[in-house]
């Protein structure tokens, strides 16, 4: 295990939630419709806590939360642009298109969030001790709101776009309805979504 890179992938991870935090705020500035403003608070408060689950992870294994790499700056400046994106969607004063371009944001914001939780599973199945039990720990309480944040708001974002066309849309998205936590399971939910029409 080559510490420097994961450490540098927990650096990344709490920058990531660090942004999450300001993507949903802003995001929630955006949303219409009142089961995705719904589901945003509730990811919204989720992820503020696992900025705290990282920090404690960050206690446990000795870094410093301040440390900057050169990736951390690359996750924030994503972030800080993903927030910018909304504002300059929401100036443009078309509502619905400003949702559109949230709910975009915040599935770019949750793939890199999940990826990031999916990479330390993997480490934590390597890292013996302490160190593993914190991180294993960490994965085991995150993962699957993680899981769900991506694939919902995929669905979201699918819907959303499918409802602008002025086709039918599956609103809540089937992956909301049948509360997926799995690549299958959302790719099950997705091709359910015909018959849920």
């Amino acid at each position: 295990m080559k510490t420097e890179q994961r450490n540098e992938l927990l650096y990344q991870a709490l920058e990531t939630e660090l942004g999450g935090v300001q993507v949903y705020t802003k995001a929630l500035t955006c949303a219409l419709n009142p089961d995705l403003k719904e589901e945003w608070q509730k990811y919204l408060d989720q992820t503020k806590h696992h900025v705290e689950i990282v920090e404690e992870v960050f206690e446990k294994l000795g870094l410093d939360p301040e440390t900057e790499t050169p990736g951390r700056k690359v996750v924030r400046h994503i972030g800080e642009s993903l927030v910018r994106a909304m504002e300059m969607a929401r100036s443009a004063d078309k509502p619905e298109a400003a949702q559109l371009v949230a709910a975009e944001c915040v599935v770019l914001a949750e793939t890199k969030d999940h990826l990031n939780w999916e990479l330390i599973g993997e480490v934590a199945k390597k890292v013996t001790g302490e160190d593993g039990k914190a991180l294993q720990e960490a994965h085991d309480e995150v993962e699957d709101e993680e899981d769900e944040h991506v694939y919902h708001t995929t669905g979201w974002t699918r819907e959303l776009w499918i409802d602008s066309l002025g086709m039918p849309a599956v609103l809540p998205p089937p992956e909301e309805e049948k509360d997926v936590k799995t690549a299958i399971g959302a790719a099950r939910a997705k091709q359910a979504r015909g018959s849920m029409l």
